[in-house]
């Protein structure tokens, strides 16, 4: 665009120049027809030519000040289309390099969501394992305590009947106690009697009357029908 801007303005400078060189000769046509008049002899070629010269010096220099402004911007787009073009490779490469970043993160998160993903599906094996776990462990505990409960349950039934038992054991202590003082005294009463036979009906009497006289005694304890202990004892 900028060339065809400079073609256009040489086009129109060298359009003003010849219109001014035919206005000039027109002028100096019409000058040359009054000096013939006047006064004779003028060189208009000589005029003409050197009229032609100048402006073809300055034509020259105009084209050369144009070719010199044209070059420059030329060489002004060209340093700027070979920065432009730079840019161009190095933001070319910076995308590439930002594709590849790309490119790998997303490798990275499809890694990661594959992670996460195994991580919940461990994540819920591992809670319904436990939960599994957990109740069997709460039955275990359930189980438990009713076994506990039951054994409270027959200790203090054991106890109850240990106390029973005691009880038991303590009035039997006091009946064999009772039976003991009162066989003491029967046999002192039987040894009182066997020498009073004796001495009445002497020795042969004595041992039949002796041996006649012994009784035979049974205790046994029992608990809810069941006997727990047996004693024999004679007199």
């Amino acid at each position: 665009m900028q060339i065809e801007t400079l073609n256009e303005e040489m086009a129109y400078l060298k359009k003003n120049h010849e219109e001014e060189m035919k206005e000039y000769q027109n002028q100096m046509v019409g000058q040359v027809n009054v000096e013939m008049d006047a006064a004779p002899g003028v060189d208009l070629t000589r005029v003409l030519s050197e009229m032609r010269e100048q402006y073809e010096a300055i034509a020259d220099k105009n084209r050369r000040e144009a070719e010199a402004w044209f070059f420059s911007k030329t060489e002004e787009l060209n340093k700027e289309v070979a920065s432009s073009t730079e840019m161009i490779q190095t933001s070319k490469t910076e995308i590439t390099d930002l594709r590849r970043t790309l490119q790998g993160l997303e490798i990275e998160l499809q890694s990661q969501l594959s992670m996460k993903a195994g991580l919940e599906s461990s994540l819920a094996e591992t809670e319904c394992r436990y939960a599994t776990q957990l109740q069997q462990i709460q039955g275990l505990i359930s189980n438990i305590e009713a076994q506990l409960s039951e054994l409270r349950n027959e200790m203090e039934c054991q106890n109850q009947q240990y106390q029973i038992l005691l009880d038991i054991k303590t009035r039997l202590e006091q009946e064999i106690a009772t039976y003991r003082n009162l066989l003491e005294g029967q046999d002192s009463k039987m040894v009182g009697f066997s020498t009073r036979e004796g001495s009445l009906s002497g020795g042969g009497g004595s041992s039949s009357s002796s041996s006649s006289s012994r009784i035979r005694i049974n205790m046994e304890e029992s608990v809810d029908g069941k006997v727990v202990s047996s004693r024999k004892r004679e007199i």
